[in-house]
């Protein structure tokens, strides 16, 4: 039988569009199993959102750890978490970080080339930031670890200059040092999503966002997965306001029910 990371990295390699949701509990975790689907990713911003943080690691490590465990404890599907900027100081704190993920059984990770500081966020030096990454899978592979490296490109997020030639010089770095997939959060473009995916051998991860095309588009232009991102969540507690706002409007619990 093929393990837990085999199954998940053969996700990224067939001729279907690998439709993968974000959850932020186990509570949903186990709704998105029960609706068969082939894997389930953690979205940071709403694991924090859930918990009264703000996104961008302002949650702990342990904090997200929690939840991370009991999202494995009542699924039997891949899990992939979103760690953003890897919660460390540096590249040996994040390796540590992600060798206790795997160590979990967690399958991937998403880790950004972006970084927060006093500015706002803005994008690593590429070159800085591929030598990361290729010194994780230096260690994943010293430690006997398996782990999906889906390496978050921030190009599109930060809407930078010349953004699909900074986009190709960045993935070409990131699929040297050893990522297994990209992710670029943000764009919609057909003219861009093409260029990126004629640019790498590498799986593309694109994610929910107004205008992007439909999914037999993205299959079209060669995505192999898509993910909801923060969305679901934030829809599902728009609805818990207005359900709340519209018991007080009618004095009675009956919008519960109806």
């Amino acid at each position: 039988m093929a393990s837990q990371f085999t199954r998940f990295k053969d996700l990224h390699h067939t001729s279907d569009l690998f439709i993968l949701p974000n959850v932020w509990d186990a509570k949903i975790a186990l709704s998105f199993q029960d609706e068969k689907f082939s894997a389930i990713a953690t979205s940071s911003s709403a694991v924090a959102g859930a918990l009264g943080f703000e996104d961008g690691e302002k949650m702990t490590f342990n904090d997200y750890l929690f939840v991370i465990n009991r999202i494995l404890s009542v699924v039997n599907i891949p899990l992939t978490v979103d760690i953003e900027m890897g919660y460390g100081s540096s590249d040996e704190k994040v390796q540590e970080n992600i060798l206790t993920l795997a160590g979990m059984g967690v399958v991937g990770i998403n880790i950004e080339d972006s970084t927060i500081n006093s500015s706002g966020r803005e994008l690593k030096d590429a070159t800085t930031f591929a030598k990361t990454v290729e010194h994780l899978k230096n260690r994943l592979v010293s430690e006997n670890a398996e782990l999906f490296i889906n390496v978050r490109c921030d190009t599109y997020i930060l809407n930078v200059a010349n953004k699909q030639q900074e986009t190709a010089e960045r993935i070409k770095l990131y699929e040297t040092a050893g990522a297994d997939g990209i992710f670029l959060p943000c764009i919609s473009a057909e003219e861009d999503i093409a260029a990126a995916v004629a640019g790498t051998s590498l799986p593309l991860n694109v994610m929910c966002i107004p205008g992007l095309p439909d999914f037999d588009r993205l299959k079209a232009l060669g995505v192999k997965r898509i993910s909801m991102g923060p969305f679901l969540f934030s829809k599902a507690y728009e609805n818990v306001s207005q359900l709340s706002r519209a018991v007080t409007a009618a004095k009675s619990f009956l919008p519960l029910f109806s």
